[in-house]
């Protein structure tokens, strides 16, 4: 699994747990859901930085 889909995957946990924490009352789980939407988006941006990177590297080695 790449690290985009680990983190779009940490993002919709996180919704599930904000979401659960809104309906039970419950500030913590609330909060804790939006934190892990935090790094899911922070680890999908770095999953999308190190594609790029890839991309560049393999771009540049096929020019020589």
């Amino acid at each position: 699994m790449t690290e985009k889909a680990k983190g779009k995957l940490e993002q919709l946990k996180g919704k599930g747990k904000e979401t659960a924490g809104k309906v039970t009352g419950n500030d913590r789980l609330r909060t804790e859901g939006k934190m892990d939407q935090v790094k899911g988006k922070a680890r999908e941006t770095m999953g999308e930085a190190t594609d790029r990177a890839r991309g560049i590297d393999d771009s540049l080695r096929d020019k020589k």
